[in-house]
């Protein structure tokens, strides 16, 4: 089997695993990698698409998190910061430096001069990682970088350095640097049970949810990497499980950046109730989030409501008064939940912990609850680590190679990536777009183009990407769906005001010819 094809149930049942990996989010898809890259035996199942649930639906930030240095929880933030680091060396295409403002105001719940100590204190913790050192800027400096930023107490601010990333096509890369590795991995394929053997969890039951078959795959032992679904996969071991998360739900909202204006990521406390939100750039688009809401218990219906859209909107107003945003500017949005670990009831949902925690149940199964998207990688091997105990084996062979192997993609950029692709014909925001989204792997695309001119057309008339992205997703990204597609692998349906519906039948007839 090639690395990029889907795993069938029949790929699963035929040879058994040393771990199964329920969950393809950005963390079951980081501890499949790691496992494999140690030589060890791996399946990964994933009852949706990989990636579409909390890991598309984020802030789309690699950071060390400044507002958790006000928490005290330096370990976190220096986890975080040289995380950074490694992701930005292993994937720079997907995880970009981002400079942030941080306005200061008049009468401002932290206090300017510990703000400029937090901020000399994240650079210090960032040590060699760092992107760049932040720099204090006096109200009109400020002004100068943003200037439609509310003025009416504005003191200055200051220039910081954190990362961006595409956080679904990041959890797409781990996911298929895993399957490279050697691991089977199966996206459209659910767990409905457990399979038990004594007192042990020695596999599961699963059903191709395209199909309808199931079968069943057998491993020495299964980790549950289910994000906010843990809770669920727990209580297939043990039905009396007690909840280890209390998902929190973050909401953002997408508008056109020419409506607000602003020139950089801005970080600020909303005036509505404090907690600290981002204005954020994305080519021509700003997005504004997050919201921070105890959640309903079903994950699958996390959705952003009216009362997160007056919030966001109120709150960016607050900073750019000169926007006067309506939900009528709003050209999508989206809500993932943070799989967070339960704290006491009276906790303030913005105040639960980022970190993590593994637990082993009854049966043997271990799960690993809580975390964030920048730490993804130290959750994996340490997940790793835990199994490779559990199992009874060294838990160091081929270890180092996690934060020293690049995704697909990270490869160093060669000369001239840029200039084949206008020799084909292409425009320069389509050969921009595929360099940032692909990296090293553009000549691909290029070579699909050369085999197959008609990929050279655009999709959408709002949107540099081209068709050969489809039938690249297909072959190489585990695309079966037009929303795979449209939500994940190219993100027309956000960036586009139509929400890709332009692209729709070009689309599916491009995977019906791929067998899809």
């Amino acid at each position: 089997m090639t690395p990029w094809v889907r795993a069938s149930l029949r790929d699963l049942d035929t040879e058994h695993s040393d771990l199964l990996v329920i969950g393809g989010g950005i963390t079951g898809a980081g501890i499949a990698r790691d496992a494999a890259l140690r030589g060890l035996r791996v399946a990964l199942v994933e009852a949706r698409d990989f990636g579409s649930g909390t890991s598309s639906r984020s802030s789309r930030l690699i950071h060390g998190g400044l507002r958790y240095l006000e928490q005290g929880q330096l370990r976190l933030v220096l986890e975080s910061l040289r995380e950074r680091a490694v992701l930005r060396r292993l994937a720079p295409h997907l995880v970009r430096p981002l400079p942030f403002v941080l306005p200061f105001y008049r009468g401002d719940r932290v206090p300017g001069w510990k703000v400029r100590l937090g901020l000399t204190l994240y650079d210090l913790l960032a040590g060699r990682g760092n992107v760049r050192r932040h720099h204090t800027l006096g109200k009109r400096a400020l002004l100068e970088l943003e200037p439609l930023l509310r003025e009416p107490g504005l003191r200055g601010g200051a220039l910081y350095y954190d990362a961006q990333c595409d956080d679904a096509r990041l959890t797409l890369a781990v996911i298929r640097a895993a399957a490279a590795a050697g691991a089977r991995v199966a996206n459209y394929t659910r767990v409905t049970a457990l399979i038990r053997e004594g007192d042990r969890v020695s596999g599961a039951r699963l059903r191709d949810e395209h199909s309808g078959i199931e079968g069943e795959t057998r491993a020495r032992l299964v980790l549950n990497a289910g994000g906010p679904w843990s809770d669920a996969i727990r209580r297939l071991e043990d039905p009396a499980a007690a909840p280890l998360l209390r998902p929190t739900k973050g909401s953002h909202i997408v508008v056109p950046r020419r409506r607000i204006g602003n020139r950089h990521a801005v970080i600020f406390a909303t005036p509505l109730d404090r907690r600290v939100m981002f204005i954020l750039p994305w080519e021509q688009w700003t997005y504004i989030g997050t919201t921070d809401t105890d959640a309903a218990p079903d994950p699958d219906a996390a959705q952003p409501d009216q009362a997160d859209f007056l919030y966001l909107l109120r709150s960016a107003n607050a900073m750019y008064p000169g926007a006067r945003l309506t939900e009528a500017d709003v050209v999508a949005s989206w809500a993932g939940l943070r799989p967070l670990l339960a704290d006491s009831p009276e906790t303030s949902p913005s105040l639960l912990s980022r970190e993590h925690r593994i637990v082993r149940g009854p049966l043997g199964m271990l799960s690993i609850a809580g975390g964030k998207l920048t730490t993804f990688r130290l959750m994996a091997r340490e997940m790793v680590d835990r199994a490779l105990r559990e199992l009874g084996a060294s838990g160091t062979s081929g270890r180092a190679l996690s934060d020293s192997t690049p995704f697909p993609g990270g490869e160093a950029l060669a000369d001239g990536f840029q200039a084949a692709g206008l020799e084909l014909g292409l425009s320069e925001p389509a050969v921009a777009h595929l360099l940032k989204q692909y990296g090293a792997e553009t000549p691909a695309l290029y070579t699909l183009c050369r085999q197959r001119p008609e990929l050279l057309r655009p999709l959408h008339p709002e949107h540099p990407a081209i068709a050969a992205q489809v039938v690249f997703a297909v072959q190489r990204e585990f695309a079966c769906t037009t929303a795979d597609v449209l939500s994940r692998r190219i993100h027309l349906d956000t960036e586009t005001r139509d929400r890709g519906e332009a692209a729709r039948a070009t689309v599916a007839a491009l995977l019906a010819a791929e067998g899809h």
